[in-house]
């Protein structure tokens, strides 16, 4: 539950930022991806950044811990953070 509470508030973080308060289309589906995909398809999506090696795989780290959590689960953060988002990009 930790993990949905930082992720939800990065996502705040980012979204209500004052100078753009739009999202990133490709970084919205990398972050369904992150809650909703399994590994391998979240580490396609996120190869698209072209992140560093050391972001990538600390990313995959934390994407197996969230996988450990109840899908239902998962969704409900994917919902939160999808309502921010839908307010931040109004």
């Amino acid at each position: 539950m930790r993990l949905s509470l930082t992720v939800l508030l990065v996502t705040l973080a980012l979204c209500c930022y004052e100078a753009n308060a739009t999202l990133c289309p490709a970084f919205r589906t990398e972050l369904r991806s992150f809650f909703l995909d399994p590994e391998e398809l979240y580490n396609l999506n996120l190869l698209r950044f072209f992140p560093p090696r050391e972001a990538s795989e600390a990313m995959i780290k934390v994407k197996q811990c969230v996988d450990r959590m109840p899908k239902q689960s998962r969704q409900k953060a994917h919902d939160a953070v999808e309502g921010i988002v839908s307010i931040c990009n109004k």
